[in-house]
Formats: C-alpha cells, sequence, structure tokens
C-alpha cells in the first residue's frame, strides 16, 4: 500500500500543478509575479496551521527537529524563493504551458545533484532518458511554422531561462526536501518550507521596495481569488502531496509521476486560453516525458 500510496499522491500532485499552474499565470498578469509568490505563501501557511491544528492538535510544526527545520527552511528557499519566482516571471513571458513543459527538466537535475553531491552513478539508460526529455522540450521550443503567417513566434529566451531556473531550484529544493523530512509529517514539512518562503520574498520585497505592489495586489479582487485558487491546489495541497509521495516511494517514481504536467495543462490551455497547439508541442510534451520515464526505470 505504501507504493501505491506514493504512486496516487505523486498522480495528485501533477493534477495540482495543473490547476495552479493556471491560476498563477492569471494571477502574475494581473499584479505582478512578486506579489503573487509572498501572497499565495501567506495564503498557504494559514491553511496549512489550520488544518496541522485540526489534525494534529498543534497548529506549528514546533515537535520537528533542528535536522528538519534546517534542511526544509533551506529547501523552502531554493524551491519556493529561488524556483517559483523564476517559474512566476517564465509564466507572464512564455505563459504556463511551455514553461511547465520546461519544468519536465526537474527530475533529470534533481538526479543530476544526487550524483554530484552523494555520487549516484548514471547508467546509460539515464543518460537516453535525459537525452529524450530535452529532446522533446527542443521539439517543443525550436520548431518552426513555416507557411502559417499567424502563427506565434518562437518564445522569448528570457523567458526560456526562467523556466530553466525554476526548473533548477525545484529540484535542489525537492532533494534538500527528502533529506530533511525523513518520517516527519509531511504538511507540517509543508509548514516549514512555507514559512522559509516567506521569510525569503520578505527579504527581496524589502531590498526592492515593492511593498507597494503588493499592497495594490490585495485589493484586486480576481487576482486574489486566483492566488487563493492557486495557493490552495499549490502550497497547500500540491507540495504537501509531493511530500507524502517522495516520502512513500523513490523520488525518482515520484518525480516521473509529477512529471506529466505539461500533458495534463494542454487542454485547458486550449480551452481557456485559447493558445495555440501544434502536433509539434504535443509531441514534443510526450517525448519529453517520455525521456523522465525511462529516465527511472
Amino acid at each position: 500500500m505504501e507504493v501505491r500510496l506514493g504512486e496516487l499522491a505523486a498522480l495528485f500532485t501533477a493534477c495540482c500543478w495543473t490547476v495552479t499552474a493556471l491560476a498563477f499565470e492569471s494571477a502574475s498578469r494581473k499584479v505582478g509575479s512578486v506579489a503573487v509568490n509572498i501572497i499565495r505563501l501567506v495564503m498557504a501557511l494559514v491553511l496549512l496551521t489550520l488544518f496541522s491544528w485540526i489534525r494534529r492538535g498543534v497548529p506549528l510544526p514546533v515537535d520537528a527537529s533542528l535536522h528538519a527545520w534546517f534542511w526544509l527552511a533551506m529547501s523552502g528557499l531554493a524551491g519556493f524563493v529561488v524556483g517559483d519566482l523564476f517559474l512566476f516571471k517564465a509564466f507572464t513571458v512564455i505563459g504556463s504551458r511551455l514553461s511547465m513543459l520546461v519544468m519536465t527538466l526537474v527530475p533529470p537535475i534533481a538526479a543530476l545533484t544526487g550524483w554530484l553531491l552523494m555520487g549516484e552513478v548514471l547508467g546509460w539508460i539515464h543518460i537516453l532518458g535525459m537525452t529524450m526529455t530535452m529532446s522533446g522540450i527542443a521539439l517543443v521550443i525550436f520548431h518552426k511554422h513555416a507557411g502559417k503567417p499567424n502563427a506565434p513566434e518562437r518564445p522569448p529566451i528570457k523567458g526560456l531561462l526562467f523556466a530553466l531556473g525554476g526548473a533548477f531550484g525545484q529540484a535542489i529544493g525537492l532533494v534538500l526536501s527528502k533529506f530533511g523530512m525523513g518520517d516527519f509529517d509531511p504538511f507540517a514539512s509543508t509548514q516549514i518550507r512555507v514559512m522559509a518562503g516567506i521569510f525569503g520574498f520578505t527579504i527581496l520585497i524589502q531590498v526592492f521596495r515593492r511593498w507597494l505592489s503588493v499592497g495594490q495586489a490585495t485589493r484586486n479582487r480576481k487576482a486574489m481569488a486566483l492566488m487563493l485558487l492557486g495557493a490552495t491546489f499549490g502550497p497547500f495541497l500540491g507540495v504537501s502531496f509531493s511530500l507524502i509521495a517522495v516520502q512513500n516511494t523513490a523520488t525518482g517514481i515520484a518525480s516521473t509521476i509529477m512529471a506529466i504536467t505539461p500533458i495534463l495543462i494542454i487542454p485547458p490551455t486550449l480551452i481557456f486560453f485559447k493558445q495555440k497547439i501544434s502536433w509539434q508541442e504535443v509531441t514534443g510534451a510526450l517525448v519529453s516525458v517520455g525521456g523522465v520515464a525511462l529516465f527511472f526505470l
């Protein structure tokens, strides 16, 4: 049952990230990515605190060890502050669908980080899987629209770099979160990560003097509703279930299942955002996710 629980949790996480990517893309276009980042984390902290109080009898993770606090806090800074800051900027430049496709690089990056830090050896099948993943992403990013006068232009390099930065941040955050969490409660672990994320964004906003934009964002009802939706399915449910997944099955298996978000996100972006989707993009999504699956065989 533990293996099935991990796989189901990873599948649910992929569904959550599909919702949160669409919600945060819309919110970021309305009020900016910096405001969305800190507001959605505060919302998530409120949800996690209430949930922990009801479920565990304590509102805060005071029973966590110093080891858990340190590494989960580092994970929160890497994943939420660095990873999500870049990812949300990518949402505003190249959209959620293409951003999440680039995010399929998270599992290979996480594995490469494990190799560099812990000496894990990559076999030929892993190298093949990484090549397939990057080939699928390249097919989507660099395909030409010859003979189509109304076809969309190639995505800006800046947006792709933002998405790649998000992939690195979230991959490192995932590795650190599993190392720090151990057998500790996943929702309480997420709470520590969220608090670290709020701390990090508070410093950034103070340094760059962006509090006015944050205040203005709180008065935008549509953006606040989207952020609440994204916070519920993102930092609250999505991130917590991703920790449940890695706690109950191998990180590679969980990462592979969670990487199907680019497949899940295609229909809603077609329906709600009327974004044009070519056969190259569909093929690229399938190839990239197939490469991730092969990577972890």
